[in-house]
């Protein structure tokens, strides 16, 4: 528990129904009262809704509800009050003046939401997923979200963390007291418990690829020489006409970007002038933007004419892609298929699909390449690492174990006991077990206020 009481409006600032304050800690009762007047006249109770007026040294201003609740059963813990008000601006933020003056203190950034996680309320995997769930722009974000919330992470984490324990206090026994045969795991079946943690936090730390693309987006671009159908396929993603569509070669001269959600994954499209040679010094500077595009993009989606032979600009694109490590990450879109209903594509990248823009056949094909590409055809929406943190704190302790196997396949079983406590402690600081203040501090900074 915190000995200071901190208050913040937890509603988006601006002009609406509603607007909520919220006040934690061990003086939230008390400053309710000296703003909150209940109609009824009796003091609010354990949750239950209130109606009643608002007032400051002014008098009364503003009525509406407030909830109180007890500590421990509240969010954070502690003693909290949400104080529901009428949603102008000026309202929201006399009521906040009135609170302040009352006693309580401007709440940090994620406060709430970092004494939940003190107060035992939240694991830090439960937290870190309560903000993925405000800045979810997909659904399968959001699912992601509400089922790490609920905890499924955390126990999926908390029973390898429990399986590793376990495994530490066979082998501490059994270094302790090598004659007494007080082990539970003989050291061979001590290996093999090793190897299977070690593939389940290997498959965990992997999902962040999928996590990752889904909560950030992946930095996407169209790239083709001019009249391939870019943007064309640029409106077949988003599913509305964005970009202007023209048989005249070079309309597009400047980076168009949109968001299309492929898969459950955010595309954080960028469709670039056409690459050709010839071009006017406008268009050059669009093609030189294409060239940037292409070198940052995280996906390329490379468009080709499927209804012409390849050119010598088609081949030098799939060389550039290639020179620059991206041919992983590319799929070969062969654009025009109405055009060309039985031809068959040279093989440029490992990743090819056949399309239609015009008409949309193919699309399906072209969602499931990018999703196959991230892990997000049939995820285990219960296991995706969303943290960049989460991910090299199970690298760490994957590797850990690799090196407490190798020394106790080699006799040493001091130092595989030794790796082990480390790959332990590595995995501790998934859901907050041993996780530094300093980390918390830096994690919880990024909420948004009043959260």
């Amino acid at each position: 528990m915190t000995d200071t009481t901190v208050a913040a409006v937890s509603t988006p600032r601006g002009k609406g129904g509603v607007a909520m304050i919220r006040i934690t800690g061990p003086e939230a009762r008390a400053v309710l009262s000296r703003v909150f007047r209940p109609k009824s006249g009796r003091p609010p109770e354990a949750r239950q809704a209130v109606y009643g007026s608002f007032f400051d040294d002014g008098g009364v201003f503003d009525d509406g509800v407030a909830v109180f609740y007890a500590a421990p059963a509240s969010y954070t813990g502690e003693d909290t009050a949400e104080l529901c008000c009428h949603g102008g601006l000026l309202v929201t933020e006399r009521l906040l003046s009135a609170v302040l003056a009352a006693g309580a203190q401007p709440a940090r950034p994620g406060e709430f939401s970092k004494r939940a996680f003190l107060n035992g309320k939240l694991t830090l995997t439960e937290a870190e997923a309560v903000a993925g769930i405000i800045d979810a722009v997909s659904a399968k974000r959001l699912e992601i979200g509400v089922r790490q919330a609920g905890g499924s992470l955390s126990r999926r984490i908390d029973g390898l963390y429990r399986r590793l324990v376990t495994l530490a206090a066979s082998m501490r026994a059994y270094i302790d007291y090598p004659d007494e045969d007080l082990a539970d795991l003989t050291p061979r079946e001590a290996a093999a418990e090793l190897s299977a943690v070690r593939a389940e936090l290997d498959a965990l730390a992997d999902s962040h690829r999928y996590g990752r693309a889904v909560s950030e987006g992946v930095r996407t671009v169209l790239v083709g020489r001019t009249n391939t159908g870019k943007s064309s396929l640029l409106n077949l993603l988003l599913g509305f006409e964005r970009a202007l569509v023209s048989d005249e070669a070079g309309t597009t001269r400047d980076v168009v970007s949109e968001t299309a959600v492929v898969c459950g994954i955010p595309l954080l499209l960028a469709d670039t002038a056409g690459l050709r040679a010839g071009a006017g010094a406008v268009e050059r500077a669009g093609i030189g933007k294409s060239l940037e595009q292409l070198e940052r993009a995280e996906l390329v989606l490379a468009v080709f004419d499927l209804s012409q032979p390849l050119t010598a600009e088609d081949y030098g694109l799939a060389d550039r892609i290639r020179a620059l490590g991206k041919a992983g990450s590319t799929v070969a879109v062969f654009n025009k298929r109405d055009l060309a209903p039985g031809a068959v594509p040279p093989v440029l990248f490992d990743r090819q699909v056949c399309i239609s823009a015009r008409t949309g056949e193919g699309k399906d094909a072209l969602e499931q390449a990018v999703g196959a590409l991230y892990g997000g055809l049939e995820p285990d929406m219960d296991a995706v690492i969303t943290s960049a943190r989460q991910a090299a704190a199970l690298r760490r302790a994957s590797a850990a174990l690799g090196e407490a196997k190798e020394a106790l396949c080699g006799g040493a079983q001091d130092a595989a006991g030794t790796e082990l406590d480390a790959a332990i402690a590595a995995l501790g600081e998934t859901d907050g077990r041993s996780v530094s203040e300093a980390v918390v501090d830096e994690i919880f900074s990024r909420f948004c206020v009043g959260k």
